[in-house]
């Protein structure tokens, strides 16, 4: 595989939240998931630097971040480091780039103008980054068109079946659509909402995300004392195998080349969540 080519990441990845374990301990987590089939793994919040610590452990799993913000992380130290790895580990890593937050940049303004900007740098590399191997996190419609102009595709986070069918149809057929998706393996609906609210917790109060779902349909009212019942059980799946499963197809058929299965669990950032890992390795076979 060359430098050009979009790694072959299959049709479900997993999503690994950042952890508060020791790096090896991740990386140890990351062979296994490996070891159970997964062909991508998205690191949570991460930068190319942490990647390639994931990439030196595994073998064979396609290693993305998901996603690395382009405010703290130089645009031609990215395509150096990139060079680096490509030249190490050929087509094991897609490099995941966001625009971040108002909330949590200070001075942030023209998100889209930023983006772009940064995709210039890295094609005026010395070393560019393909666009082949880069996607963008994208959720409205113009970041969308630039993951489809300027990129391999979009990896939109905590959108509904309807969401992907939208960007499906912003991005035209060929690029990548990788849309995350929470999982949340309890039948319990008073259990299962709960462990949702408490990871969609800190999004409610993030400008992109609220008006992503505003746009969506969904109303202030959605997004008040936790996320209604709606919003919940429209951005997560939870419940027995045949309902989750059946959640994670309305994907695949509203337009997801690749899911990208983010477990919910009790345990939060604490530890990785490999028995979760497991038993969604075994309902996708």
């Amino acid at each position: 595989m060359n430098g050009s080519t979009t790694p072959t990441i299959g049709r479900y990845g997993v999503f690994a939240a950042p952890s508060r374990q020791d790096p090896e301990v991740r990386a140890e987590a990351i062979a296994e998931l490996e070891e159970l089939g997964f062909s991508a793994v998205w690191a949570g919040n991460s930068t190319i630097e942490e990647a390639a610590g994931l990439v030196a452990a595994t073998s064979r799993i396609v290693v993305a971040t998901g996603i690395q913000g382009i405010w703290h992380y130089d645009a031609l130290r990215t395509a150096e480091r990139y060079a680096e790895l490509e030249a190490a580990h050929p087509g094991r890593f897609l490099l995941g780039l966001g625009v971040s937050h108002p909330e949590f940049i200070e001075g942030y303004q023209r998100p889209y103008t930023a983006m772009n900007d940064y995709l210039d740098a890295l094609d005026a590399a010395p070393a560019p980054v393909p666009r082949e191997r880069r996607v963008l996190a994208a959720l409205g419609p113009r970041m969308l068109r630039l993951a489809r102009d300027r990129s391999a595709g979009a990896f939109p986070y905590l959108v509904t079946v309807e969401q992907v069918a939208a960007a499906r149809q912003v991005l035209g057929e060929g690029p990548l659509l990788a849309p995350e998706l929470g999982i949340v393996l309890k039948t319990d609906p008073d259990r299962a909402r709960a462990l949702a609210r408490g990871a969609l917790q800190p999004y409610l109060r993030l400008t992109n995300y609220a008006d992503n779902w505003l746009r969506g349909g969904f109303a202030e009212d959605d997004l008040a004392d936790g996320g209604s019942d709606r919003l919940v059980d429209e951005l997560f799946a939870w419940g027995d195998d045949a309902r989750i499963r059946a959640r994670i197809e309305a994907f695949q058929a509203a337009g997801a080349d690749h899911v990208v299965l983010q477990s919910i669990s009790r345990h939060g950032p604490a530890r990785p969540p490999r028995e979760d890992w497991r038993r969604l390795a075994e309902l996708l076979r």
